[in-house]
């Protein structure tokens, strides 16, 4: 693949005897002057946005059965499974799975977040409480 250099800083003259400085990022030839036509389509962007979506509209009902079930109480599981994911985004090579678990990993975060203001929904009478849990005095 021919790579054609983009400076951050401007590159001396040819003729100049002054030293190159600066950064240069070298970007595909594609960037420069190419006259080839893309025949194929990156999909990694639609994936991971409707991947996103699917799995935070996932936790939002678990967030409402784990409260349900075993009030707050419950909240240290989704620190582990945040725990787990974060560290398992850190070690994939794939950066769609990468990303994914990364994902899961914060959204379990934001969970324990949203199990503490369930207790505050369900007593202001916003979602029903479990009668055969007993509460916390």
């Amino acid at each position: 693949v021919q790579t054609c250099a983009l400076p951050i800083f401007p590159r001396p003259h040819a003729d100049s005897s002054e030293p190159m400085r600066g950064i240069f990022v070298e970007e595909p030839q594609k960037q420069c002057l190419s006259t080839k036509k893309h025949t194929h389509m990156h999909f990694q962007g639609l994936i991971l946005g409707a991947a996103t979506f699917l799995i935070i509209g996932i936790f939002h009902p678990i967030v409402i059965k784990a409260h349900y079930r075993w009030g707050t109480g419950c909240w240290w599981v989704f620190l582990i499974l945040g725990l787990i994911c974060t560290g398992a985004s850190l070690a994939m090579a794939d950066t769609v799975w990468s990303a994914l678990l990364g994902v899961t990993g914060f959204s379990s975060f934001w969970t324990i977040k949203e199990i503490f203001e369930q207790e505050q929904r369900v007593e202001r009478g916003w979602f029903p409480a479990n009668p055969r849990r007993r509460k916390r005095q």
